[in-house]
C-alpha cells in the first residue's frame, strides 16, 4: 500500500514555510518570501525540501497552499482596475458604509476609500422586490452603453450587485451573460454568487473586493500550477480557505476573497488539534510570525468562527476602519507585532513597535540585506534569544553588529539606554501589545484568560510566550511540535470543505419548513459539487447545517446548529430554546415575548480533519544533555546570565528542564525564564508550567 506524501506551503509577509508529511514523519523548511514573485519562493523551498528528503515529484499525492497575496493586494491597492454595476440609486453605498464614525473624537478621521472609485460605480435601471416581484425591467441598452464606457476605460474586472439579488439573482445573471457575449475577456463577479446574503453594504463590499483581487490571484495560481507541472508534479493543488478548510484550485480562483486569512486559519486548525490531543478545554492560540501576531480563542478543540471580518484597516487595530467582508472565517485578532515589526521612539520618548514591518525585503537589520531600522528580531538577537549561526536552521545567518548599531542609534541614543535595555524595551512593548489585544478579545467574548492554556507557535511566539503568559495570568504554555511552521502543518490537518450561505427570513412562530428544507437541500448539492469529492483524502463527507437567529427587529444574530435531517414544524421550538440558551449565556437575559426569526442559513460539506496519533506512555527519562550554553539577558534580574541550550530534536517524552534556558530548533527557539519548568509530553509537545501558579493537569 502506498502511503500519501503531502506538501503544504504557507506564504507569509516575511517567510515562506514548506512542510512535507509522509509515513516517516514531518520535514520542514523556512525560506524568505520573494515578494514580487511569491511562487518563486515556494518552488525554492519545495526544491530544497524534496532534495533533503530524497523525494521525487511523482511521489507527492497532494499539495495544499495558503497565501497572503489577496490581503496584500487590498492593503497595497494593487488589484485590477474594477467597475461596479448596481441598482439605480445605490451607487454610493460603498462610500456611505454604516453611516457612522469608527472614532467619534478624531476630527481628522479618514475612512478607507472604496476599492472602486465613484467614476466606475455605474447605476443600472432595474429593480426586483425582496419578494421577487419585478418592479422595473433590466435596461439592457443601458448595460451595453455602460460596457462600452468600461471598455474605453480599460476596466479589467466588473462587480455586479443589485439590491435584492441575494434572493432573486435573475437580473445579475442576465448582466453576466451580456458581458460574456460582448466582452468575454472581462472578469465578472456577481454578488448573488460571492455573498448571497442580506445587508447590501457588506455584500457589495465583498463582491467588489473579490472582483478587485481575482485577476491577480487567479493569474498567480495558474502560474504556480504551471510551475509544479513543469517540475513533474501530477497531484492536485488545493488552497486553504479562511474558514479553516481547503478547496480545489478552480474554486479558490473563482472566490479568492475566501482565502484572505488562509495562513492564520491554518495556524488555528493546528492549535485546535493540539488542544484536543492535550485535553485542553479552553485554549488561547498565539501565532507570531515575521509580520503579524494572530490570536484565536479555542473551546473544546474548536476555534471560534465568524461570518464577517475587516481587512486593510487604516487605523491600527481600530474596528470599523477597514473594509467589511462577509465570508466564512476563523475568528482572529491580528495585530502588527512580528519579528520584522519596526521599533521607533515617538515624540513623547516612548518606544513604539509596529505595525510597519521590515518584511523579507530588506528585512531586519541583522539579515544584512539592507535593513536600517531596529526590529523585534534585532532585539531578540541582542538579548541572546537567537543563535546568529542557527537562524532558519543555519540557512539565514544573522549579523549581530548590524543589529547592535541600529538599536543603539535609533533607540538607545534617544533614550540614553544601553543596547540591552533598549532591546528589552522593544520586547516589553511588543509583548504588551499582544497581551492587551488578547485581553480585549477575551473580554468581548466573556472569557476569563487565566483559565486558559496558551498554545504558542510561529517563528516568533515561542520566544515571547512565557512572558506574555505571565502578563495574562496564564499558568501553562504549550509549544507544539513543529511550532515554527505551525500554519503549514495546520493545512495538512484541515478538512476539505466549502460553505454555502443563503439569506431567507422566516419567523419560528410561522415556520416555513418546506421552503427551508428545499433551500438546505439545494445548498447541500451546491456545496458538494464545489468540494469535488473525488479529490478528497477520504470518501467520508459530512454536512454541517447552521442558521443565524435573532429576536425580531434586532440588527445582529447568533449562530446555532441544525439537525442533519429534514426539519419539521416542531423543530422551530427546539431551535428557539437553543437560541435562547445561547442568548442567555452571552447577554444574561432572554426576551420570551419576542418573536424569533432565522435570517441566514448555511451548509458546509467537509471531510473529517486529519488527526494525528501519539504514544500515551512516558518512560522515566534522565535529564536531556545540553548542546552548549550562551549568554542570555535575563529579563527578570536585568542581568546577563549563562543559559544552557538544548536541542529539541534530542528531547524525549518525559524529560524536563527548568530555570533560564533555551530549547533550540530549526525554525524557532523556546525561551524558558526563571520560574518555569519545561517538559515534553507523549505527543512531542513542550509543556511550560509557571511554578508560581497552579497549572492544569495533563
Amino acid at each position: 500500500m502506498n502511503h500519501p506524501i503531502r506538501l503544504a506551503a504557507d506564504i507569509g509577509g516575511t517567510f515562506t514555510d514548506v512542510v512535507l508529511e509522509s509515513q516517516n514523519g514531518i520535514h520542514s523548511i523556512k525560506v524568505l518570501t520573494t515578494v514580487k514573485q511569491p511562487e518563486q519562493g515556494i518552488m525554492q523551498g519545495v526544491e530544497e525540501l524534496m532534495r533533503s528528503t530524497r523525494t521525487e515529484p511523482s511521489q507527492i499525492t497532494h499539495i495544499i497552499h495558503g497565501t497572503t497575496l489577496g490581503t496584500n493586494t487590498i492593503i497595497e491597492r494593487t488589484g485590477a482596475k474594477t467597475a461596479f454595476l448596481t441598482t439605480d440609486g445605490f451607487r454610493d453605498i460603498l462610500e456611505m458604509g454604516y453611516e457612522k464614525r469608527f472614532d467619534h473624537y478624531d476630527i481628522y478621521l479618514e475612512k478607507p476609500p472604496p476599492l472602486v472609485p465613484r467614476k466606475y460605480r455605474l447605476p443600472v435601471r432595474e429593480r426586483i422586490s425582496s419578494q421577487g416581484k419585478i418592479l422595473q425591467e433590466l435596461d439592457q441598452d443601458q448595460i451595453l452603453e455602460a460596457l462600452e464606457f468600461l471598455k474605453r476605460e480599460k476596466i479589467e474586472a466588473v462587480a455586479v450587485g443589485f439590491l435584492h439579488a441575494y434572493a432573486h439573482p435573475e437580473h445579475e445573471q442576465r448582466v453576466q451573460k451580456i458581458i460574456a457575449t460582448k466582452f468575454p475577456e472581462m472578469s465578472v463577479c456577481l454578488s448573488s454568487e460571492v455573498c448571497p446574503e442580506m445587508r447590501e453594504y457588506e455584500r457589495f463590499s465583498t463582491t467588489c473586493a473579490n472582483a478587485y483581487i481575482r485577476p491577480l490571484v487567479s493569474g498567480y495560481l495558474n502560474r504556480l500550477k504551471k510551475l509544479f507541472i513543469e517540475e513533474g508534479y501530477r497531484c492536485p493543488i488545493h488552497l486553504m480557505l479562511s474558514g479553516g478548510g481547503w478547496t480545489n484550485l478552480e474554486t479558490a480562483a473563482r472566490f479568492p476573497i475566501r482565502m484572505l486569512e488562509s495562513g492564520p486559519a491554518g495556524g488555528a486548525i493546528m492549535a485546535s488539534g493540539v488542544a484536543r490531543q492535550c485535553d485542553v478545554e479552553d485554549a488561547l492560540s498565539l501565532d507570531m510570525g515575521g509580520t503579524t501576531a494572530k490570536i484565536c480563542m479555542i473551546r473544546n478543540g474548536i476555534p471560534e468562527t465568524s461570518r464577517s471580518f475587516e481587512t486593510a484597516r487604516v487605523y491600527r487595530d481600530q474596528k470599523g476602519s477597514g473594509l467589511p467582508l462577509r465570508v466564512p472565517v476563523i475568528e482572529l485578532v491580528e495585530i502588527g507585532a512580528g519579528g520584522g515589526s519596526i521599533a521607533r521612539v515617538d515624540e513623547m520618548k516612548r518606544i513604539r513597535v509596529g505595525p510597519r514591518s521590515a518584511g523579507s525585503e530588506p528585512g531586519p537589520a541583522c539579515y544584512a540585506l539592507g535593513g536600517h531600522d531596529p526590529t523585534v528580531t534585532d532585539a531578540n538577537l541582542m538579548l541572546g534569544h537567537l543563535d546568529p549561526e542557527y537562524f532558519g536552521g543555519g540557512k539565514i545567518p544573522l549579523e549581530p553588529s548590524l543589529a547592535k548599531k541600529v538599536v543603539a542609534e535609533k533607540i538607545g541614543e534617544k533614550l540614553e539606554l544601553d543596547t540591552n535595555w533598549s532591546s528589552l524595551g522593544i520586547l516589553a512593548t511588543v509583548e504588551e501589545n499582544m497581551a492587551n489585544a488578547a485581553k480585549v478579545h477575551a473580554v468581548e467574548r466573556g472569557r476569563v484568560l487565566n483559565r486558559h492554556t496558551m498554545i504558542a507557535f510561529g517563528g516568533g511566539a515561542p520566544l515571547h510566550a512565557c512572558r506574555i503568559a505571565r502578563k495574562l495570568g496564564i499558568a501553562r504554555v504549550i509549544i507544539p511540535k513543529g511550532a515554527g511552521v505551525g500554519s503549514a502543518i495546520g493545512f495538512l490537518r484541515a478538512p476539505m470543505s466549502f460553505e454555502v450561505v443563503r439569506s431567507f427570513k422566516t419567523g419560528f412562530n410561522r415556520f416555513k419548513v418546506d421552503e427551508v428544507n428545499h433551500l438546505l437541500e439545494e445548498m447541500g448539492r451546491e456545496a458538494r459539487s464545489l468540494t469535488l469529492k473525488e479529490n478528497a483524502l477520504s470518501e467520508e463527507m459530512k454536512e454541517e447545517r447552521k442558521v443565524d437567529v435573532r429576536y425580531l427587529g434586532q440588527g445582529h444574530e447568533l449562530k446555532i446548529s441544525l439537525p442533519e435531517r429534514k426539519l419539521t414544524v416542531n423543530d422551530a421550538w427546539t431551535l428557539r430554546e437553543q437560541f435562547e440558551k445561547l442568548y442567555l449565556e452571552i447577554y444574561g437575559l432572554t426576551l420570551p415575548d419576542m418573536e424569533v426569526e432565522g435570517i441566514s442559513w448555511s451548509v458546509t460539506v467537509k471531510t473529517e480533519e486529519v488527526m494525528t496519533e501519539g504514544d500515551d506512555q512516558i518512560s522515566v527519562q534522565t535529564p536531556p544533555e545540553p548542546a552548549g550554553n550562551r549568554d542570555v539577558f535575563d529579563t527578570q534580574s536585568g542581568k546577563i546570565q549563562n543559559a544552557l541550550v538544548y536541542l529539541r530534536d534530542h528531547f524525549n517524552p518525559g524529560q524536563s528542564v527548568q530555570g533560564l534556558s533555551v530549547i533550540q530548533e530549526a525554525e524557532t527557539a523556546v525561551i524558558i525564564p526563571e520560574g518555569f519548568v519545561a517538559f515534553m509530553n507523549p505527543q512531542g509537545h513542550i509543556i511550560l508550567d509557571d511554578q508560581n501558579k497552579k497549572a492544569p493537569d495533563v
